[in-house]
């Protein structure tokens, strides 16, 4: 099969204990469907831990069109955590963390983090950032290569690429793995393939969405927004750059729903809602999205697993998608990692489903909610207005806005401190920054009572003793996604946790 290349030929070998004497030759560690950012973020995590990696991606080429996207505040956090934050803020565009729970306008909240803000960056631009991370760490990714078939056993999967591309019917090369993750989308080959069912409601509704030029002075362009927002809440032109706006209108009348819109599309609807077409000219791309809810009954059958929109999807209410992909990355990438290396506790793989899909079925039902409130009907209107009188208590608007940027999550660890499962700030050490620290993916024991130790998991757990930290408590262990698997001061009870989330210590 012809399928380009890029990143390292030959990928360094896992050094560890039981991660690459059994695995035969020519056999990859994980292969991953689905170049995204699911796909290329996951394979970074992986490669931290130097497993063997391969990524397919049916397309040949990067998509063309820069639509924008916002990571979110735990998104950004995870960038952060990975060193790769400085690089995203020189090329997105920040702003207030507030405003966008079903586009209701209030001020960003007073939210715990080193980061509160969004992002807008050009999702092109993070999709090449995540993959060339991933390439530079030892990754390699295959383009216009399509998985068209996979078969799992007791010591791998086989995945049956495509022969002759994409669009290809037949079968051709197979490749061998211990584990495949399908990162390919909602509508994507692997999770067909598993015939893992995917429930929820269709889409009832289609909305046009894309990126032009627009010849009306702005004033006309931002009173008439104004006016007719009012009545169809998910319309809307704002401006993203000189003369460029994000044009947002319903697609009721757009015929032909299985072809990609044309520039006529968003003129006639617009007329048709506004009375103008506003000019709009030169777009830079042009989609439509529905209003499907879907969640994946099972994140893992056997050696196969799935994230990203693989696993969920929705409509782009509150700009959630990508960054809960992200988010599955990272806590997927060190739990597999574990498990290719061979110190994995037995359950620990079982807790990416068991703590993400939780996450993703509450995620979208907060997307439903929003998208009622975004409804023209009249008892909808008057529950909006409920709504937004309610966030001006700023205990509510940090409520929603915590659940949207996904740092209000707290993992069920079972009973402990209120921040037990919960993600911990970025904080200011005497060696740096404690996401500074976990640029490695390891876990890290913050100590600062100076008396505790990792013991027999310094391999895989690093300790810092910093008695300056600013922290309620005397001492916290973090799981290399930087969320809090443990507090206290007792050593014993840390060995009991240590046990639980990073395995047996090394003789």
């Amino acid at each position: 099969m012809d399928c380009s290349h890029s990143g390292t030929a030959d990928v360094t070998e896992p050094r560890s204990r039981k991660s690459g004497a059994d695995r035969p030759p020519g056999m990859f560690d994980v292969i991953i469907a689905g170049c995204g950012p699911t796909g290329a973020m996951l394979a970074a995590e992986l490669r931290l831990h130097d497993v063997r990696v391969l990524v397919l991606e049916k397309e040949t080429e990067p998509t063309s069109f820069a639509r924008i996207v916002g990571l979110h505040v735990r998104s950004i956090e995870l960038m952060a955590m990975r060193g790769l934050l400085d690089r995203l803020l020189e090329l997105g565009r920040r702003r207030p963390a507030g405003g966008f729970f079903a586009a209701i306008a209030k001020p960003a909240p007073d939210l715990d983090s080193a980061h509160a803000y969004l992002l807008g960056i050009p999702q092109p631009v993070i999709v090449d950032l995540l993959e060339r991370h991933a390439v530079e760490l030892g990754a390699r990714v295959r383009r216009g290569c399509a998985v068209a078939g996979l078969e799992q056993d007791d010591e791998g999967v086989t995945v049956e690429l495509a022969d002759g591309g994409a669009s290809a019917t037949q079968r051709g090369e197979q490749l061998r793995t211990r584990y495949l993750i399908g990162c390919d989308g909602g509508r994507g080959t692997v999770r067909a393939l598993l015939g893992v069912g995917f429930p929820g409601e269709p889409s009832r509704t289609e909305t046009l969405m894309g990126e032009m030029e627009v010849r009306a002075p702005r004033e006309e362009i931002a009173a008439k927004s104004a006016e007719v927002g009012e009545a169809h809440k998910l319309f809307w032109l704002r401006p993203v750059g000189d003369d460029v706006y994000s044009v947002v209108v319903p697609a009721a009348g757009v015929t032909d729903r299985s072809e990609p819109p044309v520039l006529e599309d968003f003129r006639q609807q617009l007329r048709a809602i506004a009375g103008t077409d506003f000019g709009v000219h030169s777009p830079r791309w042009l989609s439509r999205f529905g209003d499907a809810v879907r969640l994946a009954e099972r994140y893992r059958l056997g050696r196969v697993l799935l994230a990203g929109d693989a696993a969920h999807i929705h409509p782009p209410i509150g700009g959630q998608g990508l960054n809960l992909g992200v988010q599955d990355a990272v806590n997927l990438g060190w739990k597999l990692a574990a498990q290719i290396r061979g110190w994995a506790p037995e359950t620990l793989l079982d807790t990416y489903q068991a703590e993400r899909r939780p996450v993703a079925e509450d995620t979208l039902d907060v997307i439903r909610a929003q998208a009622e409130l975004l409804s023209d009907e009249p008892g909808q209107r008057a529950l909006r207005g409920l709504l937004t009188e309610l966030m001006d208590f700023e205990e509510v608007n940090r409520y929603l806005i915590e659940k949207i940027t996904a740092i209000g999550i707290r993992y069920d660890f079972g009973e402990g401190p209120d921040l037990l499962g919960r993600r911990l700030r970025d904080l200011d050490l005497k060696t740096g920054t404690l996401y500074g620290l976990l640029r490695r993916g390891r876990g890290l024991l913050l100590d600062r009572t100076g008396s505790l130790t990792v013991g027999g998991w310094s391999d895989r757990v690093d300790y810092l003793a910093d008695p300056t930290a600013a922290l309620d408590v005397p001492c916290v262990l973090l799981r290399p996604d930087g969320h809090v698997a443990w507090v206290g001061d007792d050593q014993p009870n840390l060995n009991d946790q240590l046990a639980r989330w990073f395995g047996e210590p090394a003789d």
